[in-house]
């Protein structure tokens, strides 16, 4: 087995250390897979990280051994994982990673982080969020009520005027994520989001729950927007999920929900280059035209006095 590899990753050297260090043991996936995942993904990845603060899920003892959240950047990092020092949310300062080339994911990889989760805002202006997520949370593997719930999410969002774009996580459910422009700060989109959920809760209540205490949910998917919070964060398109299989939280295109046998867990590491390659990055033009959250405000308040 090899103790050390280089790879050459734009301008930048990478070492490995353990390139054959199994992660994945019930695939056999290893350190070396990852990171070339992430070689090979890392130009469709970089513009959905780019400028954003980072949390790292490190495993480097593999997934059947317990992992760790990183937030903070070490001084041991090269300085081409570029460090940003920004607010707490309690006070004082924490300065976490960010990503601005492939290099940077592939040293990531090394240090056995499996899923990269990023901030729904920018690093230049910490406060205002210019992605809005919705988290659509299933009680169990059953895919039926995500493809349901994204379906009627998706089509209340553009009633308001909002382009909703759609990624299974890697794990049970779907992210519904509307780009937005900057202005408002993190309690105001929490705010509209928390409006948004609480209608659909009230038009489906058979089907979908704004209660986060399971006990209480009945059965239902929740509607998770906790995370449009100042220093909370979201898995990162094409980040890869410490479960068996290594699924990828994957952005697809809406039709895809209704393929026979779809579910969160459909992509993993071995198909997403593949199919990125074939298809390209259905979130590619996310960003060229973000939603105005004071005209969906408007119309949402019209809405609610029909």
């Amino acid at each position: 087995m090899a103790e050390k590899l280089e790879l050459t990753v734009g301008r930048h050297t990478v070492e490995l250390t353990h390139p054959d260090k199994v992660l994945f043991p019930g695939d056999g996936f290893t350190k070396r897979d990852l990171a070339q995942y992430y070689l090979e993904v890392g130009p469709h990845m970089l513009p959905h990280l780019r400028g954003r603060p980072l949390v790292l899920h490190r495993f480097p003892g593999g997934i059947d051994r317990p992992g760790f959240i990183q937030q903070e950047a070490e001084d041991y990092f090269p300085e081409w994982v570029h460090p940003v020092t920004v607010p707490k949310v309690s006070g004082g300062t924490i300065t976490h990673p960010m990503v601005e080339n492939v290099a940077a994911l592939v040293y990531l990889a090394n240090l056995g982080t499996i899923t990269i989760h990023s901030w729904l805002s920018r690093a230049d202006r910490p406060r205002e969020p210019d992605r809005l997520v919705f988290d659509l949370d299933p009680l169990d593997e059953d895919f039926g009520p995500v493809r349901a719930a994204a379906t009627l999410l998706r089509e209340l969002l553009e009633k308001l005027g909002l382009p909703p774009f759609i990624m299974t996580t890697g794990s049970r459910g779907a992210h519904v994520v509307v780009p937005i422009e900057r202005g408002l700060d993190f309690d105001d989109v929490r705010a509209f989001a928390d409006r948004v959920a609480g209608l659909l809760a009230e038009s489906h209540p058979e089907l979908v729950t704004t209660e986060d205490r399971v006990q209480k949910r009945a059965g239902r998917l929740y509607i998770d927007t906790r995370r449009n919070a100042y220093g909370q964060t979201a898995v990162a398109p094409y980040a890869v999920r410490a479960r068996p299989g290594a699924p990828v939280a994957t952005p697809v295109e809406w039709s895809e929900l209704d393929e026979p046998g779809f579910t969160s867990q459909r992509y993993n590491i071995r198909e997403v280059p593949a199919r990125l390659a074939g298809k390209g990055d259905p979130w590619a033009n996310l960003d060229r035209h973000p939603g105005d959250l004071e005209e969906a405000r408007r119309r949402l308040d019209r809405l609610g006095r029909r």
